[in-house]
Formats: C-alpha cells, sequence, structure tokens
C-alpha cells in the first residue's frame, strides 16, 4: 500500500466521523482538499519545492489519529513549566490539536477591545447560537482562502483531516501590549501509550487595518513517542498591521514536523517570521509570504542547531505582487555529526512591482564531515526597476579564529562552542521581544553543549 492509499481509504471509511467532530468552516472545504490530495499523491523529490525531503517516505507508517475527539486527561499547567523570565506571555495550550479550553490567562486585551483567541469549535457554537464575538465583515471566516489546496499535497492532507483549529483575531487598531503564547503539546492517551499518533494541526490568524500583535508557537513533546504533526498556519495582515510570528521546535528525535505558513500582507504592513529549531526528529517548514498592497515589509529570519540523525528542511517563496515593497531573509544552519540540513528560497516579482527590494542569505557552518547541506536561494525577476540580491555560504570552523583562541587558553571545545554561538547569533538578535531573545542566548548555549533539556520544574520529556 503507497502512502497516499493509506488516507484515501481512511478518508472514505471515517468521513462522516471527521465530519461529525468538526465546525462547519472546516467540512466546508473538506471534499474538495480530498479531491485534490487524490489528483496530486504525495510530492516526490522531483517537484521543485520537496526535492530534498521525502514526502511519501514520512507519511508510510501507520499512525493513528484521534478522529473520534477523545478527550486526553491532561492538564497542561500541571505538566509545563516555562522559565522566560520576564517574558509576561498570555499563555495558551494546543493539546495535540485541541485548543485547551481551560486556558487561565483569559483574553490577552479583555473582551472590551475584540480580541479572540479560540478554537474553531467554540466559534462556530457561538455563530449557530448567533452570539458571534465577531463582526460581520470577517464572516464567513476566511479558512482555507490562503492554504490552497490545489496547490500542495500536505496542505490538502491537513484540510481533509484537520477537525478543530486555533483562532486568533486582533480587531482594527487594537494594540496588543503583551505577547500571545501558544503550547503546542503532544501527547498520547493513557489508553494507548505505544501508539504512534499524527496531529493535524490549524491556526487562523487575523490582523486588522493598524492593529499589532506578537505571537510565539511553542511546540513540545510529553510523551517519548513518535509522532507526526502537520500544521498550517494562515495569517492575514491587514492595511498598516504588524504581525511578529515566532515558532520555536524543542521536541525530540522521535518527532516528526511539517509545517506550511502562508501570510497575506496589505499595504504599509509589517511581518516578521522567526522559526527555531532547537531539538527535532525530522523537520519540514514552508513559509509562503504575498504582497498584496504597496509598501508592505516582511523579515524572515531562521535557525537551526541539529546532530545525530536530525534533518532540517527550510523552503520559502516571497511573492511581491505590488510595488515599493520589501523582504529580508536571513537562514542560518550549524550541522553536527550526520545530520542534514536544506534551505531554498525563492524570490518572486511579478511585473508591475517596480521598486522592489529584496535581500535573501543562507549561511552554513558543517561542523563534521558527515553532514550534508543543500542551498538553493532563487530570484525570478519581471520588473526592471529592482534592488535584489541573494547569496549562500556554506564552511567550517575558522581554523585560525580557533587557533587564535587557543593560544590564550580556552580549550578547543570551549572555542567551537563559542565560534558556534557567535555565528547564529545574528538570527538570535532579530528577535524583538527581549526576555526570549535573552531566554534563546541560553538554551542555544545549552544546546551546542549537549545539556538542552526541560525548563526547571517541569514534567514535559526531552
Amino acid at each position: 500500500m503507497n502512502s497516499e492509499k493509506q488516507y484515501i481509504e481512511l478518508y472514505e471509511q471515517a468521513r462522516q466521523m471527521i465530519f461529525d467532530h468538526a465546525p462547519e468552516a472546516m467540512n466546508a472545504v473538506r471534499d474538495k482538499a480530498f479531491e485534490d490530495f487524490k489528483r496530486l499523491g504525495f510530492p516526490s523529490r522531483k517537484v521543485e519545492r520537496y526535492k530534498y525531503t521525502s514526502m511519501g517516505e514520512l507519511f508510510a507508517p501507520d499512525y493513528g489519529l484521534n478522529l473520534n475527539r477523545l478527550k486526553f486527561p491532561v492538564n497542561p499547567y500541571d505538566v509545563f513549566r516555562c522559565d522566560v523570565p520576564n517574558l509576561s506571555t498570555q499563555l495558551f495550550f494546543m493539546v495535540n490539536d485541541a485548543f485547551y479550553q481551560g486556558a487561565q490567562g483569559g483574553l490577552p486585551q479583555g473582551e472590551k477591545d475584540g480580541v479572540q483567541v479560540c478554537s474553531l469549535s467554540t466559534l462556530n457554537s457561538q455563530l449557530s447560537t448567533q452570539n458571534s464575538p465577531l463582526p460581520s465583515s470577517l464572516l464567513p471566516i476566511p479558512y482555507g482562502k490562503l492554504a490552497r489546496t490545489e496547490d500542495d499535497a500536505v496542505t490538502a492532507l491537513n484540510t481533509m483531516l484537520a477537525q478543530d483549529g486555533l483562532l486568533v483575531y486582533v480587531p482594527k487598531n487594537v494594540k496588543v501590549d503583551k505577547a500571545i503564547q501558544v503550547i503546542n503539546m503532544l501527547t498520547l492517551p493513557q489508553a494507548a501509550p505505544d501508539t504512534s499518533l499524527m496531529v493535524n494541526r490549524r491556526v487562523l490568524i487575523v490582523v486588522e487595518e493598524g492593529a499589532e500583535v506578537k505571537l510565539l508557537f511553542c511546540d513540545h513533546a510529553a510523551d517519548d513517542h513518535h509522532f507526526l504533526t502537520t500544521q498550517v498556519i494562515e495569517a492575514y495582515v491587514g492595511e498598516n498591521a504588524s504581525l511578529d510570528l515566532y515558532c520555536l521546535e524543542e521536541t525530540h528525535i522521535k518527532n516528526v514536523r511539517v509545517s506550511n505558513v502562508y501570510v497575506e500582507q496589505q499595504a504599509n504592513s509589517r511581518m516578521r517570521h522567526n522559526v527555531i529549531t532547537l531539538h527535532n526528529g525530522i523537520t519540514r517548514n514552508m513559509l509562503n509570504v504575498t504582497f498584496k498592497g504597496e509598501g508592505a515589509e516582511c523579515q524572515c529570519n531562521g535557525c537551526a542547531i541539529s546532530d545525530k540523525q536530525q534533518h532540517v528542511d527550510n523552503n520559502t517563496l516571497i511573492d511581491h505582487q505590488a510595488a515599493h515593497c520589501s523582504s529580508r531573509e536571513l537562514y542560518k544552519y550549524v550541522l553536527n555529526d550526520q545530520s542534514t540540513g536544506a534551505f531554498a528560497g525563492r524570490v518572486l516579482v511579478r511585473p508591475g512591482a517596480q521598486k522592489t527590494s529584496s535581500e535573501m542569505r543562507n549561511q552554513n557552518l558543517c561542523a563534521t564531515k558527515q553532514t550534508r547541506m543543500y542551498t538553493q536561494p532563487m530570484l525570478e525577476i519581471y520588473a526592471d526597476d529592482v534592488k535584489c540580491s541573494h547569496g549562500s555560504t556554506v564552511g567550517q570552523l575558522n581554523e585560525a579564529a580557533l587557533f587564535y583562541m587557543r593560544q590564550r587558553g580556552i580549550t578547543e571545545k570551549e572555542a567551537r562552542l563559542l565560534l558556534q554561538q557567535a555565528f547564529v547569533n545574528e538570527v538570535i538578535e532579530g528577535i524583538q521581544l527581549e526576555p526570549l531573545r535573552d531566554r534563546l542566548r541560553y538554551l542555544v548555549e545549552k544546546r551546542f553543549r549537549g545539556e538542552l533539556n526541560k525548563c526547571e520544574g517541569c514534567k514535559l520529556c526531552h
């Protein structure tokens, strides 16, 4: 049985169960996603955007799914302790693919400001009772509009199987002072402790005109078992709005994570996207950013630290559809042991997108001869008044710098650690949340020392 067939048969057999436990907005696009998935199948390495990660192999194992929406007896506030000092976030949880309703922090700005952080199922219940917290201009909610299932098989699979999701809505001109932190926690039910679990997570972010918000997503695993996570994030950034989106992965070697992020920006909007992979098994991140209005700008940074047999693949597309927009990309990898890294970035400047400014950099450090790094920066330009550049480097530690440090009494091990830390520091410095930036410096140092572990008092496994 090939990888596609088991999911096609699963959907055909469990379609009614999936529909019964999902909100209307998700069901409205589900059958189309199924037809698109049947047509596309998992992309092979011959597909340009997937040439460095074999999707069919990742999805081939027989994973269990919680299609009947059984409640897992876990209180994430009891097992998760985040000791990021002075971060002062509003804390929410996703347990596997379900929003945890026992949130202690309430709404980030209070109900009077109209900010919503809730599950799509909860929103569906409110809509059915004509008690919607959202303005009529947002209804129906724009679920599945950016994440086009006809173009990507993984997005189609997620759309046909996901049964709930997270909505973050920030109304016009509202500035959320405290960052919103969402902990994505992977866990198994006590009745099936040896099951390999597949989780299909969905997130919808709407930042209206003039609004500002900072979001921090942290991926953790509470059990030392095999997990496969598909994640699709759709983010709408309105005119003159600002969105900071930070994604931090600290799972374990048995975890497979496939994440697709779709962002649409209107005129004069600002978006920062930072993806940090500190510990993982196999990770494949895709980012699509589309400029719909003039004057929009984005800054996309990434950092990956890997060893053992770990694999990290980042793929980006910045689509300049409007004039006077700017994009900046910086991705850095540090690879040890027999790990593998890949980066493929494409900047598309469409006809009429004059005065575009774009810069893409990918810099990579291979600490051993057994590591492999694949890098492919690309520019595709159909306008004649632009300023675009791209570049990539792959190298090893500077032997002269190592010699200089050892001459001054620093051991070789410590010198290598310091040089690796300095190499990734440029990405960390781009994080605007100062407490998170300070905490990441500490976590990165522990990661290079081989000491990365859970926070003090936290029961999550690493």
